[in-house]
């Protein structure tokens, strides 16, 4: 049996779990029109991203990182009237 010798000091591990649902494997935020994706939202439709990927938006995307190929296309893009895309 070992004993902690005195004035030692315990360590205690502390663990973080994070919790994905099916389908978070794709850990990216992506660009969509906004009327697109509200819409999407609302009637659970598909939207199309900037880079290509089409999905049924059901999560927060504050949650994720930028698609990288979204935002390499969003910054190719002219300035126009849209202040920015929403993720």
């Amino acid at each position: 049996m070992s004993q902690l010798a005195p004035g030692s000091q315990t360590i205690t591990e502390q663990r973080v779990e994070e919790r994905y649902e099916t389908g978070d494997e794709e850990r990216f935020s992506h660009y969509v029109p906004k009327a697109k994706l509200l819409e999407a939202q609302v009637n659970g439709t598909p939207v199309v991203a900037l880079c290509g990927k089409v999905w049924v938006p059901t999560r927060n995307p504050e949650r994720f990182p930028v698609c990288p190929e979204c935002k390499k296309i969003w910054e190719s893009l002219q300035p126009g009237k849209d202040k920015g895309p929403d993720r």
